[in-house]
């Protein structure tokens, strides 16, 4: 049954801290569990729409949460309507600024809002948005971090075979030139020399040590060169896109899609990653694609896989999506791989659902 309309009714958020199966170790940090913030978007007409958060740091729940509850509790018995619904969140909150938890929350509400809205259609939500269920193209970005350089060989052949991957990412900027390069002889000799390597330097180096160690592996065939610097640093991504043969790749930072937007008029970079949870949403996303497309950019998905797939069944220049299965314990139905490829699977909404005994068993007390 199709429903027409949806009202805002209420909200429903649970924390959860997930346990890892291959730590994070990179040069922002090391984690082993990873928080995830569970939004369930309760609607008048008894549609629930269902989206999810990965905030990086445990505390910050605390601070994301009440922010989501204060903007649903304003605008009970009003109609869903995420696309006109992201700006009038975002001028709500534009007293206290656009970025860090304000983006956030309005992004983990606006998924939801486009699940429910999907569910309320009755078909999945790539084709609300017009789009189909293809596969998409992934690389699996679950390991190969700066973790010991010797057992990085078998770590490639694992993650190779998780779904038979034509592509990983692998993480760099060791403390010595040397140490990358073994890195990537490790990788390449467990995955295969033919293997797509994405390398990301998750913003650990200084212009000075991005330009001389990008130079030094610019003629390894790597695949692209992600955030090599830190983020805001527009004219320096700009310097390293000029100066170098491998793609520069930046975006998971950008809040909104007026950042996406201001980084491809400066020509910072060659591809483009927005994150959902900084971009905004689906919302966010679409407006930051269109920008992308406009301009020829390709553009990559940042985490949340099972959303990223539906949006890149209706991104102009998709290109790769991040696989990534840290929220993989508290799922029903976890999505499929097969042969380097996401199924979208044929269910209203965007195929999220919650395993709640699982849930249960990594909730944390708030």
């Amino acid at each position: 049954m199709q429903i027409d309309k949806l009202t805002y009714r209420g909200v429903r958020t649970r924390a959860a801290l997930l346990p890892l199966t291959r730590p994070v170790v990179a040069r922002v940090g090391e984690f082993r569990e990873w928080p995830v913030i569970l939004i369930d978007l309760e609607t008048e007409e008894g549609i629930t729409g269902t989206s999810y958060l990965e905030p990086y740091l445990a505390n910050s729940v605390k601070y994301i949460m009440p922010a989501i509850h204060d903007l649903i509790d304003r605008r009970k018995g009003e109609a869903v309507t995420p696309a006109t619904d992201f700006y009038t969140h975002r001028k709500m909150l534009n007293l206290v600024g656009l970025q860090g938890v304000a983006t956030i929350a309005v992004a983990g509400i606006d998924m939801a809002a486009w699940d429910a809205l999907a569910k309320a259609a009755n078909m999945p939500l790539t084709r609300l948005l017009g789009g189909s269920t293809d596969p998409i193209p992934a690389y699996n970005s679950n390991g190969l971090w700066l973790t010991p350089i010797d057992t990085l060989e078998q770590e490639a052949v694992e993650l190779k075979e998780e779904g038979n991957f034509s592509a990983l990412k692998l993480r760099i900027g060791r403390e010595h030139l040397d140490d990358d390069l073994s890195a990537l002889e490790a990788v390449r000799k467990g995955a295969g020399s033919d293997i797509k390597l994405m390398c990301d330097f998750n913003q650990g180096q200084t212009i000075g040590e991005a330009l001389s160690r990008c130079h030094a592996l610019d003629d390894s065939g790597l695949y692209w060169f992600e955030e090599p610097i830190p983020y805001d640093q527009i004219p320096g991504y700009a310097q390293l896109a000029r100066e170098l043969k491998t793609p520069v790749q930046l975006g998971e930072n950008f809040y909104g899609p007026r950042s996406l937007y201001e980084a491809v008029y400066a020509k910072a970079g060659d591809y483009m990653m927005p994150d959902l949870m900084r971009i905004g949403g689906v919302t966010g996303w679409l407006h930051a694609a269109s920008i992308a497309g406009s301009a020829g950019i390709p553009i990559s998905s940042h985490l949340y896989p099972e959303f990223s797939a539906h949006l890149l069944a209706v991104t102009e220049t998709a290109h790769w999506l991040e696989w990534q299965d840290w929220v993989n314990p508290i799922l029903r139905e976890p999505f499929r791989l097969s042969d380097g490829a996401l199924a979208i699977p044929e269910t209203a909404g965007a195929g999220i659902e919650w395993d709640e005994l699982a849930v249960k068993r990594f909730e944390m007390d708030m």
